[in-house]
């Protein structure tokens, strides 16, 4: 994200936008360490739940900037990534926050911004696909497409959710899993193939740079057939007010949440 002002903008002004850049830059460095850190440690012990708290407010700090900036730019594809990237985290964090098998207005608002997030991918694809060189705001038309086919799947899930009343057991761990590694992919690729002039010249165009960018969905790939294909996060027999985990049993908040 590069803020472009004119060299008599005032000062003040100036300097908003490099605190705002910063923030911005800053956020998403802070949110791909936790977030490499969370995939890591054990789910449910101690470190992954301090990894990921760090990883939730870097990544709704980062994709609220990014998502509100892009306007300026322009960078209209960048406003809908801002926005999916906060949904995905957001309502990763709610899922295991909330008890087992209940849902409230959240859940439906979130419902809400995934459809409108997908009916804005898939316009500005549309407008990309017939501009005359298939370019959108300096960038392919493509993705958005791409981004859109899953914001329409989430949101489908987020459906099917709300229509059974909520979700338990290890669908409820794959949903939180698959959020958090996808808005981990999408600050990943942002960053190394997004941005590759922040590297050093010889990893500009290196196909190395490819490597932490998609790591994210091996991980994503690699957590979802151990979730749905293992007894690694099967329910467990449990007292009341207690989480099962990989680690064994979480003590939780009144209400379900995890302590």
């Amino acid at each position: 994200m590069i803020l472009q002002l004119s060299p008599d903008a005032p000062l003040l002004l100036r300097a908003a936008a490099t605190a705002v850049l910063v923030l911005h830059v800053g956020s998403g460095g802070v949110g791909l360490v936790s977030g490499a850190a969370a995939m890591t440690f054990r789910k449910g012990g101690r470190l992954h739940r301090a990894a990921g708290n760090v990883f939730f407010a870097a990544m709704l700090t980062m994709s609220a900037i990014g998502a509100a900036v892009a306007p300026f730019l322009p960078q209209r594809p960048s406003i809908f990534a801002g926005i999916f990237t906060f949904y995905l985290v957001a309502t990763a964090w709610a899922t295991v926050r909330r008890r087992e098998d209940s849902i409230g207005v959240f859940e439906v608002g979130a419902l809400l911004v995934a459809v409108a997030t997908a009916a804005g991918f898939f316009a500005l694809g549309w407008i990309g696909a017939h501009s005359p060189r298939g370019i959108l705001d300096g960038t392919p038309y493509q993705p958005a497409f791409v981004f859109g086919s899953v914001a329409t799947l989430a949101a489908a899930l987020d459906l099917r959710m709300i229509l059974r009343g909520g979700i338990a057991g290890p669908p409820r761990i794959a949903r939180h899993l698959w959020r958090m590694c996808l808005a981990l992919f999408i600050a990943s690729a942002s960053l190394f193939l997004g941005q590759p002039q922040v590297f050093p010249p010889p990893l500009h165009g290196s196909p190395i740079l490819f490597i932490p960018a998609l790591a994210p969905l091996v991980l994503l790939v690699f957590w979802m057939l151990r979730v749905r294909f293992t007894q690694a996060f099967g329910r467990r027999p449990r007292s009341a007010g207690a989480i099962a985990t990989r680690g064994g049993l979480v003590p939780a908040h009144p209400g379900g949440r995890p302590s």
